[in-house]
């Protein structure tokens, strides 16, 4: 019975050894046919804006309030004249509330007071339009305000003008497209480059969109970009 059971205990254990190389095997052979490349592909337009969002500020002083409000409701039809002039229909301007400010409540105990008027006020009128070549053509003819006696507040963070592109799902299929494309032209070189075919996407990110100003020159051209990463897989 003993050497029975050796022979047993023999032939078990071939069968350990023999079971455990094929599987090696395998997974080497699975390691080596699940090889991959992820690559990237770009694509950039330029496009010109198709909305401006266009704020036009001034400020105005005076020591008695009512003539305060009375001169910024003057020169605000002013300026409503003069956009209206320039081709922009009403319902593209909306003017805003004034803000006004008591110079002798912030400043109380100041010395210098008596040297100030008392009342500041600034008045914006903000034009949205799809206009965008009217905004740039005014713009460049603001100096006529100044003519009139409007001293016109220089540009800042909030009252900048804004240029806006906001069609850009009529984009993003070619866009895709072409990104998709360039990023298999470089994965159809790192396989030649590695001995290898291209196989099938086995996996693909299309990445967000970018929208941004061509250069601080020419805000109202825009940068539309977009990165998709792709993976591929190689073929031996």
């Amino acid at each position: 019975m003993r050497p029975r059971r050796i022979v047993e205990a023999l032939l078990l254990a071939i069968g350990m050894v023999v079971a455990a190389w094929v599987l090696g095997q395998a997974l080497l052979q699975f390691k080596q046919t699940d090889r991959s490349v992820e690559v990237k592909g770009l694509a950039e337009r330029e496009v010109p804006a198709d909305t401006a969002i266009w704020p036009v500020a001034f400020s105005e002083a005076d020591n008695d309030l009512p003539k305060l409000y009375q001169a910024l409701q003057e020169k605000n039809a002013k300026i409503a004249a003069f956009l209206q002039a320039s081709g922009f229909k009403p319902d593209e301007i909306s003017v805003s509330a004034p803000s006004i400010t008591d110079r002798q409540a912030q400043d109380y105990g100041n010395a210098q007071l008596a040297e100030r008027l008392r009342y500041s006020g600034k008045s914006t009128l903000t034009v949205y339009t799809r206009q965008v070549d009217r905004v740039r053509e005014a713009m460049a003819r603001l100096g006529e305000l100044g003519k009139q006696g409007i001293a016109l507040s220089p540009e800042n963070y909030e009252n900048r003008t804004q240029f806006l592109f906001t069609d850009l799902n009529a984009l993003k299929p070619a866009m895709i497209e072409e990104a998709t494309k360039n990023a298999r032209i470089s994965a159809e070189k790192f396989a030649k480059d590695s001995d290898s075919r291209l196989g099938k996407i086995r996996r693909a990110n299309q990445g967000q969109f970018s929208i941004e100003d061509r250069d601080a020159s020419t805000p109202y051209i825009k940068k539309v970009r977009v990165v998709s990463s792709v993976e591929y897989r190689l073929i031996d």
